[in-house]
């Protein structure tokens, strides 16, 4: 088990990764890639159960990335894991490369579910734990990752009305409730609130964290560990662009990259010098 400090230590080493693909692409989406690096810190290096080398293995639990456009940090965590070399990370969204601008589970054994078309993603997380109760030989949980924004398209609470009626305990949603989208922010645009009330009534448990605080967030996943009945939704309160000043609470850095210059400075306020 790793400590608080050294997962803390990977989400840096993950934010700089993240900086640097989407840099290196010239396009990306630095905004909620920033702000899901501790919810993709917790899972990969201490949450969820997978096998490096063996991206198919039957019973690895499965995550899904439903705001696939936030891929980067998923990519940084599968890199940082071994799960992928960290060169190919420079191969972003280039032509050819298994690192596309949305998570593609053809061209990579990682990835399972090609997301980005919002508010899908949950819907393929239900069939996968519905899937697992009819899998008498393995055991295996399903975790799924959500955009706020995302939460106003009315496929996902058709799948939150699914998952809860059929009492799916072994799914787990977590919901990156940075309040900004593409344009605005996601109270002016289409407000949640009250979100937790929602997902209730939906027949779902329902926690809320600080997305940026693992001794909060670590606790919540075992939390949904035991819950049996019904499944989970994690609500982690964060900021997007967290780690940069200047990408924070903004939408202006929901899909852009930064230059040579901002690159350097965010690196700095990180703790590294350079851009390189």
């Amino acid at each position: 088990m790793r400590s608080i400090e050294e997962l803390e230590g990977i989400c840096t080493e993950l934010r700089v990764s993240i900086l640097r693909m989407i840099a290196a692409a010239g396009s990306g989406h630095p905004g909620g890639s920033l702000s899901a690096v501790e919810i993709l810190t917790a899972l990969y290096f201490a949450v969820l159960d997978y096998r490096v080398g063996e991206p198919r293995w039957n019973r690895r639990d499965r995550f899904v990335l439903s705001n696939g456009h936030g891929v980067p940090v998923l990519y940084a965590a599968l890199a940082r894991a071994g799960c992928i070399e960290e060169a190919e990370l420079a191969g972003l969204r280039a032509l050819g490369s298994r690192l596309q601008g949305h998570p593609d589970h053809v061209r990579l054994p990682y990835i399972e579910a090609a997301t980005g078309s919002l508010g899908q993603g949950l819907s393929v997380a239900v069939g996968m734990a519905l899937a697992e109760r009819l899998d008498a030989a393995n055991d295996y949980r399903i975790f799924c990752l959500l955009g706020d924004g995302e939460l106003q398209a009315g496929q996902v609470w058709e799948a939150a009305m699914s998952a809860g009626k059929f009492g799916l305990g072994n799914l787990t949603a977590i919901v990156d409730y940075n309040r900004v989208q593409l344009d605005g922010h996601v109270k002016a645009i289409m407000d949640l609130e009250p979100l937790a009330d929602k997902w209730t009534a939906f027949g779902w448990h329902v926690l809320e964290v600080d997305g940026h605080e693992l001794r909060e967030i670590l606790p919540a996943f075992e939390d949904a560990q035991r819950e049996k009945r019904r499944p989970t939704v994690i609500i982690a309160n964060t900021v997007k662009g967290k780690g940069v000043s200047f990408m924070e609470d903004t939408y202006a850095w929901h899909g852009k990259a930064p230059n040579a210059e901002e690159l350097a400075r965010a690196l700095g306020e990180l703790g590294i010098a350079g851009s390189a």
